[in-house]
């Protein structure tokens, strides 16, 4: 799996929210529900955390989502967030806390980085990562606190127990550097042992994911995806934007993306789009079912 997460660190030990609590004044307004009365998304202030994190997770997981507007890879990941915490209808909540507009929550939740998330169950973090990370390593994560802490998807679900295989000690090292954000130590990292083990699927998906992290780092997911709209014909707009839509969770739309560019173009761009899109494939993973979709719309395109 792209860059896996170390469960003794991601879900080591609770630490209480003593502190945290102690700067929340709980409020007498109802707590938010959606249409159908489940909650799914809050947005959380100091005046509501004690009501809406604390008090809530006594019964139900919460992950609290800490950004800001002007944090680039914090429009990468909120939408997954977003996304995973309506499918699962529920199961957990998701709390959005505003940096900028809750300093002294963040601080007291030794906040150093942002985004920063962290699970919170029975009133203690109990797990945590920084940074933007993939759906897929999203999905893992929260599987991990459902498991843990016994909470059921709509569908029965509780997330997946760890398989208590151990480790390929190489790909955890890349994996570490990988969360860690040291995106060169991570290349280097899956390309050595892909050197050794050319056809290895995780150092194959893992050096895909670190590319593309490396590659969307500094983009800015609204502006990217609108000069992509403004410019149609421009590659470098078109490949910046799929890398975009991969990472918010659109693999579909960023596939059929680079697909129409590569039935546009010709020559020397015709083949970068070719070989971006099958490094998207590689990122993407074989178990993403857009994929299979994806490569045989792009054999109808060259052949």
């Amino acid at each position: 799996m792209m860059g896996t997460m170390n469960d003794s660190t991601r879900f080591a030990g609770a630490v209480p929210l003593d502190a945290l609590a102690a700067r929340s004044t709980s409020t007498a307004q109802p707590a938010p529900a959606s249409s159908n009365g489940v909650v799914t998304v809050i947005d959380v202030t100091e005046a509501t955390f004690q009501r809406d994190v604390l008090e809530r997770s006594m019964q139900t997981p919460v992950v609290i989502d800490f950004w800001a507007a002007w944090c680039g890879p914090c429009k990468q990941l909120s939408p997954i967030l977003e996304k995973l915490a309506n499918a699962d209808g529920g199961a957990w909540v998701l709390a959005k806390i505003d940096v900028d507009a809750n300093q002294r929550l963040a601080a007291a939740a030794g906040v150093q980085g942002i985004p920063a998330v962290k699970a919170v169950w029975q009133g203690a973090i109990v797990g945590e990562f920084t940074g933007a990370v993939p759906e897929r390593e999203v999905r893992g994560w929260l599987d991990q606190l459902l498991q843990g802490t016994g909470a059921q998807r709509p569908d029965g679900g509780a997330g997946e127990a760890p398989s208590g295989e151990e480790e390929d000690p190489a790909l955890v090292e890349a994996a570490g550097a990988f969360e860690r954000g040291d995106y060169e130590a991570a290349e280097a990292a899956y390309q050595a042992i892909l050197a050794s083990k050319p056809n290895d699927p995780v150092a194959t998906q893992g050096l895909a994911g670190v590319r593309l992290f490396k590659r969307a780092e500094q983009l800015d997911p609204q502006a990217t995806l609108e000069k992509a709209q403004a410019n149609p014909d421009d590659v470098e707009a078109q490949l910046a934007a799929a890398d975009v839509e991969l990472l918010t969770g659109n693999p579909a739309r960023a596939f059929e993306r680079i697909v129409g560019l590569v039935t546009r173009t010709a020559g020397a761009d015709r083949d970068r789009a070719r070989l971006h899109l099958l490094g998207l494939f590689d990122a993407a993973g074989p178990e993403e079912p857009a994929v299979a979709t994806a490569r045989a719309a792009l054999s109808r395109a060259l052949f």
